[in-house]
């Protein structure tokens, strides 16, 4: 007679392959900025160890954001919608354009309540060793956006660092022969800072006391 070995009951997960998963999440939490391995490890190991619930909404929140947060068609920062709040609002003065490099420094300006127009953001800036250009930071959509026929001045606030005064400059360049007013703003902000993390107060002094660009 032929014995067949039946399959028993299934056992714990393998080890292995267990380190492997945590190692995955470990790896994926280093996308995060200013967050290294060993940081990467201990948030890891403190979801999977202390709070399983908050892992799983953090999951869920990043796969929605990813699915249904894209670009306004205006302005070009994140939104569910096809135009974003700001650019739908009947409150701001269309005839400002402040151009900023990322989403978190329109949240920075917003904060000062010293600018009531509206803005284009970049997603980034000049940076011809890193291969960041023109099309990259989509210039084609600011140059339409700036010359509506709406549009009277350009608040140019990229950030004082080499590349943001580089964008400035070459921005300022284009919209100026276009015919647009352009500022600058003020040196209120630190040489070197970036706007994500100068205190509202100075930041708003900035924009009051912009000025014309020069060429």
């Amino acid at each position: 007679m032929i014995s067949v070995a039946m399959p028993g009951p299934a056992g714990p997960p393998n080890a292995l392959e267990a380190l492997s998963s945590l190692d995955e999440l470990a790896r994926a939490l280093r996308s995060l900025p200013g967050v290294g391995p060993k940081a990467a490890q201990r948030m890891a190991l403190h979801l999977l160890q202390h709070d399983r619930d908050g892992a799983l909404r953090l999951a869920r929140a990043l796969e929605h954001a990813t699915r249904n947060v894209h670009h306004c068609e205006r302005c070009n920062t994140f939104t569910e919608d096809a135009v974003c709040a700001l650019c739908r609002s009947g409150k701001r003065d269309p005839a400002l354009l402040c151009v900023v490099e990322t989403p978190a420094d329109l949240l920075m300006i917003e904060q000062t309540h010293a600018y009531s127009g509206l803005y284009f953001v970049l997603m980034g800036r000049l940076s011809p060793l890193d291969g960041i250009g023109p099309r990259e930071i989509r210039l084609d959509r600011l140059l339409l956006r700036a010359t509506d026929g709406i549009v009277r001045e350009a608040v140019l606030a990229t950030n004082f660092t080499n590349e943001g005064e580089a964008t400035a400059h070459y921005i300022g360049e284009l919209l100026t022969v276009r015919g647009l007013k352009v500022t600058r703003l003020a040196r209120g902000v630190p040489v070197g800072g970036e706007l994500e993390y100068v205190d509202s107060g100075t930041l708003a002094q900035a924009l009051r006391e912009r000025r014309a660009l020069e060429s």
